[in-house]
């Protein structure tokens, strides 16, 4: 990615610590829960691979292919999975987003205004196609966040136990966490798509 190295070591960190967190949802939950948790798991940690700063590690010519890949089977995967819910859809416009962003690292790509891409490559992606790609995770981002607000009736958000209380779910299992993991991966998203 190109831009400050700080911002990309958090963002890093922010991914690595999400996809984590999903490895651990995938000791839990129900088949569903857990195929889901599998997804995004693997964004979690691809973004974190995307993020590093091209300052510490120059990518290869071979990366953004590698990433095009990688990211196209994580969207057919959830595309196959959007028959039984709505969830996956998000999942297939997230990684189909990765897609964009590896294709626009890709040395020969460029902006029509000649602007360097991720990672010291010439890049560039379609203006049009960001800026949709933007209001698409900056709507998800805020409806995750109102989500994990509490409720008027005095309830935790995610289904937790109100009054404050600790659930007695595994750390595995709380939705509320669960969602915060996705807010944090639709922050980096918007974070990684500003780069284009």
């Amino acid at each position: 990615m190109h831009g400050p190295v700080v911002p990309g070591w958090l963002l890093v960190a922010l991914c690595a610590a999400t996809g984590s967190y999903c490895l651990l949802r995938l000791r839990s939950g129900s088949e569903p829960a857990r195929r889901a948790a599998g997804g995004e798991a693997v964004m979690g940690f691809g973004m974190a691979a995307m993020a590093v700063p091209a300052a510490f590690a120059p990518p290869g010519v071979w990366m953004p292919a590698a990433y095009a890949v990688v990211f196209g089977g994580g969207a057919l995967r959830a595309l196959w999975l959007a028959r039984g819910g709505a969830h996956h859809l998000h999942h297939v416009v997230g990684s189909l987003a990765m897609v964009y962003m590896a294709l626009a690292m890709a040395p020969g790509s460029t902006h029509p205004e000649g602007h360097a891409g991720h990672a010291g490559h010439p890049g560039g992606g379609i203006p049009l196609l960001t800026g949709a790609l933007l209001v698409y995770f900056a709507g998800y981002v805020l409806s995750a966040g109102a989500r994990l607000l509490p409720s008027a009736g005095g309830g935790a958000p995610g289904g937790g136990v109100p009054g404050g209380g600790v659930p007695s779910v595994p750390w595995g299992a709380r939705p509320e966490l669960a969602l915060a993991c996705r807010l944090s991966m639709g922050i980096a998203m918007l974070a990684m798509l500003v780069t284009v």
